[in-house]
């Protein structure tokens, strides 16, 4: 990704496209698939329905997304409100599709992202003729993506739905990172998948050579490790000797 500084320098820039992205998964919500929208508001001069960006078509649909900015006097992450027309009940549908695999989910955990690039970069596709008469088409050039996840339904209407969204590491019950950095202590199960130790030296849980498999308990430590595949190597989890691990 180039963010276009230089066009965005001059006088008069050209038109900002705005994008969105909504993405769900499987195992939350029955379906691996990404809608793609955009709010009707762009204009690439040929009053089309759709707009296309790298080769992906976005669909017009009435939407309006705000509260993107940050403050410098917040300590608090900014939650978006995503409002979207239920035309027809076409969201109302997506909402009763994801509650039969995971009742109440409401869309919740889907990743959302706003993409905004410049007229003079989308897709020559967009344009009679197969031209582009703002510029050059670069699926490179756009602004820094904003992603975030729906956090929760906020209400629904036979004329609307709204969604409050959070970055992934303000959802509740989530942490971040995932894994705390932690020195000289391994997470694995000896002898497991991660371990990847198979070999026939055993060691007790202070590193001391035994002969019974009963009596090989691996010490969880760094030295563990370095008796084990050797002070010189890449450890299993990840690091090299001196530089620690990570827990879950």
């Amino acid at each position: 990704m180039a963010i276009p500084v230089s066009e965005l320098q001059k006088i008069n820039p050209g038109s900002v496209i705005e994008l969105f992205e909504l993405e769900t998964t499987a195992a939350l919500h029955g379906t691996d698939f990404t809608y793609r929208f955009h709010a009707g508001i762009n204009d690439v001069g040929t009053g089309a329905q759709k707009v296309i960006w790298n080769s992906n078509e976005y669909s017009i649909l009435p939407i309006e997304a705000d509260g993107f900015e940050y403050s410098a006097e917040s300590s608090s992450l900014p939650r978006p409100t995503l409002t979207v027309a239920n035309l027809l009940g076409s969201i109302t549908a997506i909402l009763l599709e994801v509650n039969t695999t995971t009742p109440g989910n409401d869309l919740t955990g889907a990743k959302f992202t706003r993409i905004r690039t410049l007229a003079r970069y989308i897709d020559a596709a967009n344009f009679e003729g197969g031209s582009n008469p703002f510029g050059t088409p670069d699926p490179s050039q756009e602004f820094p993506q904003e992603i975030y996840y729906v956090a929760r339904k906020v209400s629904e209407t036979r004329d609307v739905v709204q969604f409050e969204l959070a970055a992934v590491f303000d959802l509740a019950g989530v942490r971040a990172p995932k894994r705390h950095c932690s020195q000289n202590l391994c997470p694995w199960i000896y002898r497991g998948s991660e371990c990847t130790y198979s070999g026939s030296a055993k060691f007790d849980e202070n590193n001391n050579p035994v002969d019974q498999s009963s009596e090989d308990v691996c010490g969880k430590k760094l030295s563990s490790c370095e008796i084990r595949f050797g002070a010189d190597n890449e450890l299993p989890f990840g690091g090299y000797p001196g530089l620690g691990t990570f827990v879950v």
